[in-house]
């Protein structure tokens, strides 16, 4: 405090607190006080159901236990038991690796695609915009039991009109060789008009004009303004959806859960739903919960990688990358 300074009560508490927090006046330090204090709650629900979690099942994933005993400490056995000793592990992640190979680059080509088409200064954008991002709007769960019916072998319509066309119906979700791509088909529908159409639209109306302009001037045509212009200058954007794309694609789950239950003979089992049944299923937990930090790291893996490569090829307009 100021020298002559006899300040009493929360005068001289906060002019303590400036001090020690290197706050220069009273004023600054009650905000970071009640800063700190308007943080706890928020604080408390991160240790509480995130952080705290995420502790416990690091160690649940070191031991065997199936909810109804006590943990028995096993060590790393259980990730040992995942790459050496589980049939449906390498089954399961191939699978999920199948599925994003396809469901990311045509899920974000579709997307950019239809985001270049509703920037077009056309009569009823509004309309379209609003009628291509509806399906992404449908309940996951709504949509599995909708496709289920169209999908059906007997009596789905699209059976119906491949039948009309004197072409073979395909088994769809009840066929093993036709349930993965079934599945892929359900998740491509509700993903070229959801959010990544939406964040890549708010990208392209991003790019100026001028650009656009001078690159016409000099004699480009459209293809050669969208590879030298609009791609480098939303590319930003590219990598913000492929990131999320990508991670959204290996956790596949709710469909899958929903429309086949995993199967038909373990055809769209993917990762996520074995860590489910592993845990709910067959109240493995600790096996569940070393799955489940397996399958952390293979998605940071997959991060880091990226943003190590983004380097290569995101244009950030202010010259950083």
């Amino acid at each position: 405090m100021p020298v002559g300074f006899r300040g009493t009560g929360s005068t001289a508490l906060a002019w303590r607190l400036a001090r020690a927090i290197g706050l220069g006046t009273p004023g600054r330090a009650r905000e970071a006080v009640w800063g700190y204090i308007f943080a706890v709650p928020w604080l408390i629900g991160l240790v509480v159901f995130v952080v705290g979690p995420i502790a416990a099942s690091m160690v649940v994933s070191l031991t065997k236990y199936d909810v109804i005993s006590q943990p028995e400490f096993i060590g790393l056995t259980n990730y040992v038991t995942a790459f050496t000793g589980d049939d449906l592990f390498w089954g399961s992640l191939q699978r999920t690796f199948e599925y994003a190979v396809v469901v990311v680059p045509v899920g974000l080509s579709g997307s950019l695609l239809l985001a270049i088409v509703l920037n077009q200064k056309i009569v009823g954008t509004s309309i379209f915009r609003t009628l291509y991002f509806l399906p992404s709007l449908t309940p996951v769960v709504a949509a599995g039991i909708l496709w289920q019916w169209l999908f059906d072998p007997q009596v789905g319509p699209i059976n119906f009109l491949i039948a009309s066309l004197g072409l073979p119906k395909p088994g769809w979700l009840a066929s093993p060789a036709w349930a993965l791509p079934a599945v892929i088909l359900i998740s491509l529908w509700g993903v070229w008009g959801g959010n990544n159409m939406i964040i890549f639209l708010a990208g392209l109306q991003g790019v100026p004009a001028e650009l656009h302009d001078a690159a016409a001037v000099d004699g480009a045509g459209r293809w050669s303004q969208f590879i030298h212009v609009t791609l480098p200058m939303i590319s930003p954007t590219i990598f913000f959806n492929l990131v999320l794309g990508i991670i959204g694609a290996l956790k596949v789950f709710a469909l899958a859960y929903v429309a086949t239950q995993g199967g038909p003979a373990y055809a769209t089992w993917f990762f996520a739903l074995h860590i489910y049944r592993s845990a709910f299923g067959y109240f493995q937990m600790g096996y569940a919960c070393a799955l489940a930090w397996i399958f952390a790291c293979i998605l940071l893996v997959f991060t880091l990688v990226q943003v190590r490569l983004a380097n290569r090829w995101v244009y950030y307009a202010g010259g950083q990358k």
